[in-house]
């Protein structure tokens, strides 16, 4: 690989980057320090609105900061975007197509613009993703033009993919083989920058992630660690009624519950490890338990619960405009 990944160098960093839009200096994001390790399946979370694409486009030099800068594989956004763009592969959230090229003649076009890429990686990520490259881009469908937007993003084996909202209509069977996609990406040593508000795909395939709130940074987390820590809900079925008070006071247990009408039975709230609680329940006959696996959309809600839907400016408008090959 070039300078700039696989040697310690972050494969996105941002310093204080800080985008204001319009006379009432409304902002798009706010004094965002970002660092994303080459090599990582980073995902960036947010509501629409919150500054997701507008850090993207600031990444790219699609637009200008205000204040603040970005690196991008150890270069400068702003001075050195070509290098930088000829390193990554882009999958905008509103794509624009030409309509009256097919998939292939699409694919051709901006390849040669790239200076070639290699066509059997074309076919098979064609394949793989069930994508029929003879039909005009006028005729097909929202996910179908997705799934050519996710071909160019791979065919040129980029350093540094970043992708907006990669799977929107994409029907469940494309959505997996695109995991499998990320998951090679990581293995190849491929950094991934992945916009999402879906939790559980974010769950499924990244490694760290940050939440963006109203433009400013609010946490950066691993994801193993996040779900680790996360409150799930545990029911214990006994084989007889057994007493609240005897699983009071267990690390990481709360709301301990019972039900009058089912005195054999027992809901608990755990955080973070259930190895406590699975020592205690040893000194009891137990029939079932069930636990609802910790998500990401639990932890999502704790730093989104208020003020969720305020501050930045809507991302559509953001954009100014569509994002052609």
């Amino acid at each position: 690989m070039s300078a700039g990944a696989g040697n310690g160098t972050p494969a996105v960093l941002t310093e204080r980057l800080t985008k204001s839009y319009g006379r009432a200096h409304a902002r798009g994001v706010v004094d965002l320090d970002l660092e994303v390790r080459a090599g990582e399946v980073f995902g960036f979370l947010g509501p629409n609105g919150a500054g997701k694409t507008t850090t993207i486009r600031a990444l790219l030099d699609l637009i200008r900061p205000t204040s603040g800068r970005a690196l991008v594989l150890g270069r400068d956004s702003h001075r050195e975007t070509l290098a930088i763009q000829a390193r990554s592969g882009y999958l905008p959230g509103e794509l624009s197509l030409y309509p009256d090229l097919t998939g292939r003649e699409t694919l051709r076009y901006v390849a040669n613009l790239r200076g070639g890429v290699d066509w059997d990686l074309v076919a098979e990520l064609a394949e793989r993703l069930d994508c029929d490259l003879e039909r005009k881009v006028a005729d097909l469908s929202t996910g179908n033009k997705r799934k050519i937007g996710l071909i160019l993003a791979f065919m040129p084996r980029p350093e540094l993919l970043i992708l907006d909202e990669p799977t929107a209509g994409l029907d469940p069977l494309v959505q997996r083989e695109f995991y499998r996609l990320l998951d090679e990406a990581r293995e190849a040593g491929q950094t991934v920058f992945l916009s999402s508000h879906v939790l559980p795909e974010v769950q499924r395939v990244c490694d760290r992630v940050a939440f963006v709130r109203e433009g400013r940074l609010v946490a950066v987390e691993d994801v193993a660690e996040l779900t680790g820590r996360a409150v799930r809900e545990v029911e214990v079925v006994f084989a007889g009624p057994v007493p609240r008070s005897a699983f009071e006071g267990i690390p990481g247990v709360t709301n301990t519950a019972a039900d009058a009408r089912h005195p054999d039975q027992l809901r608990l709230t755990v955080t973070g490890s259930l190895d406590p609680l699975v020592k205690r329940l040893a000194a009891f006959p137990v029939v079932d338990l069930v636990s609802r696996l910790p998500d990401l959309e639990d932890v999502f809600m704790t730093f989104y619960a208020a003020g969720a839907d305020g501050g930045a400016p809507d991302e559509k408008t953001e954009q100014g405009g569509h994002d052609a090959p």
